[in-house]
């Protein structure tokens, strides 16, 4: 089985342990995705080992260390194995991407896959450029937009199909989801890796997880990372008057100053902003981070640049560039260029997009 430590019933009976009272037996291998089975790894790239699970006895693999693929001995034995990851609908989680390499492992295995899907906390709808090959990563493995509007179950059924996997891939779908966002499902939140401790947090990562690839701090090491961002010497009122109003519909922004305890900018003051959703409906995540970056670089030209790789096992490609997906529109976004001049490069791509996924939709297309 292929989860963490998220993944459980209502009643919050973990998901392991719901599969060995269901299967007595039968389950012989934990694999975890990164941040760990356990989700206790912080930050990027820190690795996790293998281990045993404290309560089941069965062996814990992680796909998040010296492999990021189930080896064949990991596979070997097995019937099936079973997918329970909680996504969050944004490409650069990497969640999907273990999903995908695991699919492929278990074809050239002859594994069955049992998705058991789960609803995509931010619900439809799509934004970002398409990912071009030359840009697939850790944290790009197909080309899709950042926000990509579909559960995991679907999402997976779309790659295998695109790329040609031969694996024997059953989704089981979750009953009652409508398309909508979690609030609508009354679904308790439950953090599925450190730094995405709260719904708020999930629903602006799409766009906020672009600051990653900055020298701006994201608000890692603070207790709302993503929801908090900026720097030393940002002043919130000069950045504030250079956003654009329209692509902040939905959301309000809140001037602070706080100081990180780790990650970026550790035990220096920075000023910036929490971004405080009022209407997720009309909240786009990635159009809002896109005006915050380009806002600061008019108000304070030079302040944030491109972070250096390595990052996400990407030793020589700009973070920015990977997370984008779109190359010179970093470049656009640096020099300070609009929000409302960059999302339309992307709107022909991702009309291409809707038609591609609607051929794998298992749920209603949207509210």
């Amino acid at each position: 089985m292929l989860c963490n430590q998220a993944c459980g019933l209502s009643d919050l009976t973990p998901a392991p342990e719901a599969v060995a009272q269901a299967l007595p037996g039968a389950l012989k291998a934990v694999f975890g995705p990164q941040h760990g089975f356990f989700g206790d790894k912080q930050d990027n790239m820190v690795e996790s080992d293998h281990g045993v699970h404290p309560g089941l006895g069965v062996p814990v693999y992680s796909l998040y260390g010296r492999s990021r693929r189930p080896a064949p001995e990991m596979l070997a034995g097995l019937d099936a194995l079973l997918i329970d990851l909680i996504d969050v609908g944004c490409r650069v989680y990497t969640f999907a991407t273990t999903a995908l390499y695991c699919l492929e492992e278990a074809a050239r295995a002859g594994v069955e896959i049992w998705l058991l899907d789960r609803p995509n906390p931010l619900g439809r709808g799509e934004e970002g450029a398409i990912l071009p090959e030359s840009l697939e990563s850790f944290v790009g493995p197909h080309a899709m937009p950042l926000r990509h509007g579909l559960s995991l179950g679907e999402l997976c059924r779309l790659m295998a199909q695109e790329r040609g996997i031969q694996v024997d891939l059953q989704v089981i779908p979750c009953q009652g989801w409508q398309g909508g966002d979690l609030a609508a499902s009354g679904i308790p939140w439950v953090m599925p890796s450190p730094n995405l401790p709260t719904l708020e947090g999930c629903r602006v990562y799409p766009g906020q997880v672009l600051i990653e690839g900055t020298t701006l701090s994201e608000g890692r090491g603070t207790t709302r990372p993503f929801e908090i961002f900026g720097a030393p010497g940002l002043d919130p009122q000069a950045v504030a008057a250079e956003v654009e109003p329209q692509a902040l519909q939905g959301a309000k922004l809140r001037p602070l100053f706080f100081e990180p305890t780790f990650h970026k900018h550790a035990g220096r003051t920075c000023g910036g902003f929490q971004i405080h959703i009022t209407d997720p409906q009309a909240y786009r995540p990635v159009r809002a981070s896109l005006a915050l970056l380009a806002a600061v670089n008019r108000a304070h030209p030079g302040l944030w640049d491109f972070r250096p790789p390595p990052y996400e096992y990407e030793r020589e490609r700009r973070p920015l560039d990977l997370l984008l997906g779109d190359a010179q529109a970093a470049e656009l976004l640096l020099a300070g260029e609009p929000a409302g001049k960059l999302t339309p490069r992307w709107e022909k791509g991702l009309a291409e997009w809707r038609e591609r996924a609607a051929r794998h939709l298992i749920y209603p297309a949207g509210l």
